[in-house]
């Protein structure tokens, strides 16, 4: 691999730039904003740290080649011109994904095939066996973006989605992804400071991923691996500086350590979110209460939670009526709403001051911000 690469990081649609926004602040290289995924340069020991460091990031990926792609002679020869003998030997498994648009190659799964043959000849043509294809949980990702007969080939550093942090093992009935809580929590203006209330936590994941973000913790320290980690060149030299940048990164958390709220009605839920907290290493305080005990005495907060809604959870008219009354009660408090339902905002009756289209899943979600007044 040569010693500068060109990145891209992808991100949940509508966070694109809050992703941006994160890799600046993170000191990255070559940052630019790009609608669905985030590109920036940098060396190996970049990559990884994006990996690590990264709260709104799905995915990391580096780009191996560009080349002209107008048939598949063309896309077999570009793809089996790459040397792959740094990342995939016969013992690694190997997946390949392709998206095509806008090209004579139409057909993704084609692609993807044409695209395995160039490799697996690659390789057996060199090692006398053939690596094979793992579509559950492969040693390494291979990427093809066909678009307009112009290919890019990328190999995953992320092996599983960034989401999965590793330190929740317990979830609730639909828990929310870590990569949306830390995006939610970026743009509801949280200061990282001020006292944060989530009084429909769940599995606590909001609460969570504040706690990280206010100490400074990078959220991939949970990790156990990540995909580069099983390339073929990873070896005892590239784990001992993967073991240093780990220890950079924990040396670096600030200890910041805001009071945080998390509340909830289901006993069983707040035992998992109490376990995942553990794991995390993060302080928070969780009681059983529910949302309509909420008083909004005392000095403002700011409130950030995930509603029930929908074919999510049970959350009837009546439930976003009365939940919207409750939040309404929050004088002088900010407060933000990932509300799958557009009962949440016909129950509060001022505007709100933002309003984001985010996808929760397969769920089209708004977060909507109120300074209720």
């Amino acid at each position: 691999m040569p010693e500068a690469f060109q990145f891209l990081a992808s991100s949940i649609p509508g966070t694109e730039d809050l992703l941006c926004r994160e890799l600046r602040d993170l000191d990255f290289s070559g940052v630019r904003l790009n609608k669905g995924a985030i590109p920036f340069r940098g060396s190996r020991r970049e990559g990884w740290r994006a990996c690590l460091a990264s709260r709104i990031a799905q995915r990391v990926r580096v780009l191996l080649a560009r080349f002209p792609a107008p048939d598949e002679e063309a896309l077999y020869a570009g793809i089996r011109a790459v040397d792959w003998q740094p990342y995939i030997t016969w013992r690694q498994t190997l997946s390949v994904g392709a998206v095509c648009r806008s090209s004579a190659i139409s057909h993704s799964g084609f692609a993807a095939l044409k695209a395995k043959d160039a490799i697996v000849d690659q390789i057996r043509a060199r090692e006398g066996k053939r690596p094979s294809v793992s579509r559950e949980d492969p040693d390494v990702r291979v990427y093809l973006y066909l678009v307009e007969d112009r290919a890019a080939v990328y190999l995953d550093l992320s092996g599983e989605p960034l989401h999965r942090r590793g330190y929740r093992l317990q979830t609730g009935e639909a828990p929310l992804r870590e990569t949306l809580a830390a995006a939610i929590l970026r743009l509801s203006g949280w200061d990282r400071v001020s006292p944060l209330v989530d009084p429909l936590c769940g599995s606590g994941t909001i609460a969570i991923e504040a706690a990280l973000w206010a100490a400074g913790q990078a959220p991939g320290l949970s990790r156990d691996r990540f995909g580069f980690e099983r390339w073929a060149d990873f070896g005892r030299e590239e784990a001992r500086a993967m073991r240093e940048l780990r220890g950079e990164l924990r040396a670096a958390a600030s200890g910041n350590d805001p009071r945080i709220q998390a509340s909830d009605l289901d006993g069983e839920v707040l035992k998992a979110a109490r376990a995942n907290a553990r794991r995390a290493g993060v302080k928070i305080s969780f009681r059983r209460r529910s949302l309509f005990d909420l008083q909004g005495d005392g000095a403002a907060k700011i409130l950030v939670t995930n509603p029930p809604y929908g074919v999510r959870l049970d959350a009837g008219t009546d439930f976003c009526r009365r939940a919207g009354a409750a939040f309404s009660r929050l004088h002088g408090w900010r407060v933000g709403l990932l509300a799958g339902s557009p009962e949440y905002e016909r129950a509060i009756s001022q505007k709100p001051r933002l309003k984001v289209p985010l996808p929760n899943g397969d769920l089209q979600c708004d977060f909507l911000i109120y300074d209720i007044p």
